[in-house]
């Protein structure tokens, strides 16, 4: 019969061969995705929107900007409105540099419109965030209810590889 000892020091030894005996292509595979970038999206919803003279306010802003990637990961999570308007600026591949493209959708009693814009230096003053905004397509009302905001992706690493990942890993290591 087998001593509870041995069994314990045979699995102890299993782990490390397991490990040597792995092929190499599993490690390449891992060691390459690591350069992968999840791509991002945000959505900001909030209670108001008015717009007048390129400027797009979001109106009582919810304090909490969600955050998703569909691949290759699929992440999901938040971080503060407030955290988000100074990350905008952040990085090599920061929003600032290359405004992202948005989806205004305002529901307005059973009517939803939505307008595409691209977004530009966004405030955030009290619980309202404003954008200078470029309508790309649609009509953007004046006045309106209830909205969300769909930012489109920006590239983030998935490991520590770029300066511009760090504030953002911080974020999302929160999440988890």
């Amino acid at each position: 019969m087998i001593s509870r000892r041995a069994l314990i020091a045979g699995a102890a030894l299993a782990v490390p061969i397991a490990a040597a005996l792995r092929p190499a292509s599993a490690t390449e595979k891992k060691e390459s995705k690591g350069s992968e970038k999840a791509q991002f999206l945000f959505v900001q919803s909030a209670r108001g929107v008015s717009y007048a003279d390129d400027v797009l306010t979001l109106k009582g802003v919810n304090p909490v900007t969600i955050l998703f990637s569909d691949r290759p990961e699929r992440l999901a999570g938040h971080m503060t409105t407030e955290s988000f308007v100074p990350f905008w600026s952040e990085g090599g591949d920061s929003f600032e540099l290359d405004p992202p493209n948005a989806t205004l959708s305002v529901l307005e009693g059973d009517e939803v419109g939505d307008a595409v814009v691209v977004l530009h230096d966004p405030r955030l003053e009290g619980e309202d965030l404003t954008y200078r905004v470029t309508v790309l397509e649609g009509k953007v009302p004046a006045s309106a209810g209830a909205s969300s905001l769909f930012i489109d992706i920006i590239g983030m690493p998935l490991t520590p590889v770029s300066f511009a990942g760090a504030r953002r890993r911080m974020w999302r290591r929160a999440v988890y």
